[in-house]
């Protein structure tokens, strides 16, 4: 057994990636009942909708599962309690840093893995007390840095090779292609959300999935949000937009708009986020036959 298959307690090193604002307590324990590691996104939630969503996943499968944790959202220190006293044993860190988390995360007995986009990073997170680390490529999904970044193809060898922890692959792997690439790169598992957003249990709306499964090479791009980029699936309204070197598009959209565009499908108020992977799905399956073909 691997030493990111102890961590995670699970049959496959595989991991849900959490997207904020989808969390749904069955597409978690589908993945875990396929032999995955399910997640849940906690985002800015507040300990009561996180006792909520746990107890509802654990409901619905007895199989080891985790959450991710923003680290500025203040009420983190009172939703590893109620993680804790629930049972799960790991959780991912994401969106800043870890340091003021670890030795709460290690004091209650779990193990922690830090998201990360860079190699600076990545060696800070390890001094910091991460277990391990989700090493996420320029083509992921979700949050993107406004500096330069490196393809998972580089980034991941490049932190394998300087760091003596469990190394977890995201950006760029939906089938068993991309999960053998990334497990010769020198990691020990992935991490997969896009894949996972374009499954029968997902809860995102038709619309969503159906954007996924019509993008074509180059149907993603970043968009500028705040201080940050998110990937984003293009779509007729923000092309118009992109082509205009006038538009200032961190203007247009804003992060309080998400719930309500991704949930409804109304992605002219925010487009639908998917990594570049999403040029490679052409299908929706159910959860346990993407496990299972990815690691056919």
């Amino acid at each position: 057994m691997s030493a990111l298959l102890e961590i995670l307690g699970c049959k496959y090193p595989i991991i849900q990636g959490p997207i904020g604002g989808l969390n749904d307590p069955k597409l978690v324990a589908a993945i875990c009942e396929a032999g995955a590691f399910g997640m849940l996104a906690m985002g800015f939630g507040s300990p009561e909708e996180a006792k909520k969503m746990v107890g509802e996943v654990r409901s619905l499968t007895d199989k080891p599962f985790g959450a991710n944790l923003m680290v500025m959202n203040p009420a983190n220190a009172e939703i590893l309690d109620i993680l804790a006293g629930a049972g799960v044993k790991t959780v991912t860190t994401s969106a800043g840093s870890p340091k003021a988390l670890y030795p709460q995360i290690h004091g209650l007995g779990m193990k922690g893995l830090h998201v990360l986009l860079s190699f600076n990073t990545a060696i800070k997170a390890v001094d910091n007390g991460a277990d391990g680390l989700v090493v996420s490529g320029l083509e992921s999904g979700g949050l993107r840095s406004r500096g330069s970044e490196s393809s998972t193809m580089i980034l991941v060898p490049l932190v394998a090779d300087a760091v003596k922890v469990p190394v977890v692959a995201a950006g760029g792997i939906a089938d068993r292609r991309g999960y053998r690439a990334a497990l010769a790169l020198g990691a020990q598992g992935v991490q997969i959300g896009t894949r996972c957003l374009a499954t029968e249990e997902s809860p995102a709306p038709q619309a969503w999935k159906d954007a996924i499964v019509l993008c074509a090479d180059g149907g993603t791009d970043l968009l500028p949000v705040m201080n940050m980029n998110m990937r984003v699936l293009m779509n007729p309204k923000l092309k118009g937009e992109m082509s205009d070197p006038a538009t200032d598009l961190s203007k247009i959209y804003s992060f309080g708009s998400v719930g309500e565009a991704w949930t409804k499908g109304n992605f002219d108020l925010f487009p639908a986020g998917a990594g570049q992977v999403a040029a490679l799905i052409r299908e929706i399956k159910p959860v346990k036959a993407v496990i299972e073909e990815m690691v056919a």
